[in-house]
């Protein structure tokens, strides 16, 4: 498995080109650098078809929904962690106090949160990344990018990787080899819950890179805005190979944007 660190070097290399190549902009104001993003894109593309994918529809395949049903609890309850701290964070006191009472929930009666427990009992899950905390603070998401291997960004979310990183509580799971396998597990599970989203976009839109950006950038704006949207806007990029836990599992693939749909303006 690829380490968080090789992935910061990623991140770092991918701004540097975008920034070097941003002369050649492109028409959309949110997406200048369109050329290079696009490049990333159809590399993260092959990688997904020709490696990841078909691991994912095998998994999809052979494993009990009950047990994959499991997993994408257990890393959820473990986002609940740095989901409440970016609560706290961006001042919002009353869910912060429920991730925190979901984490205490979960972890206990839920079996170390492979059953979620707290959901039943009427806690919502809420999805929160360092990159949204940016946002409430004030920060604007700056141009859209396409990270190798990690997928759609933008300049801010990009800068908030790293702490997304290294707040990851399965990163600091010793033995190193029990460490990559969970690595390994969440990312083909998140894999295996855009399967069936995948479809629809194939289905709908007639540019998959402008569909992707335009429903990231959407997604992004209602999610900091609060506004009650985002759980019904799919994150389709399953790119995205250091997506945090927070939304393991939790994909909704019944509720596709239409891809003439004009995006938000990100803020």
């Amino acid at each position: 498995m690829i380490s968080r660190f090789v992935l910061l070097k990623i991140i770092a290399l991918a701004m540097g080109v975008a920034l070097l190549t941003g002369c050649a902009t492109g028409s959309n104001p949110q997406d200048p650098y369109e050329g290079f993003n696009r490049s990333v894109f159809t590399f993260n593309d092959n990688v997904d078809k020709f490696a990841l994918k078909p691991v994912a529809q095998a998994y999809q395949k052979v494993t009990p929904s009950f047990v994959q049903t499991g997993i994408g609890n257990f890393f959820g309850n473990l986002g609940d962690v740095w989901n409440c701290a970016n609560n706290l964070m961006q001042g919002k006191g009353a869910d912060a106090a429920s991730d925190f009472s979901r984490v205490m929930i979960n972890s206990f009666i839920g079996v170390l949160g492979i059953f979620d427990v707290a959901s039943e009992a009427g806690l919502p899950k809420h999805n929160e990344d360092f990159g949204q905390t940016l946002g409430k603070w004030g920060v604007s998401s700056g141009p859209y990018l396409v990270l190798p291997f990690l997928g759609s960004s933008t300049l801010r979310d990009t800068a908030g990787l790293p702490a997304d990183f290294l707040a990851d509580p399965w990163g600091y799971t010793k033995p190193v080899r029990v460490r990559n396998v969970g690595y390994g597990v969440r990312l083909v599970h998140k894999r295996a819950v855009l399967l069936d989203a995948e479809k629809l976009v194939d289905g709908a839109a007639l540019d998959r890179y402008q569909f992707r950006r335009d429903a990231y950038l959407q997604r992004r704006a209602n999610l900091i805005s609060d506004n009650g949207q985002s759980e019904d806007l799919p994150n389709y990029d399953e790119d995205g190979l250091g997506a945090s836990d927070s939304d393991a599992g939790q994909v909704k693939p019944a509720t596709a944007a239409p891809a003439s749909a004009k995006p938000a303006k990100a803020k």
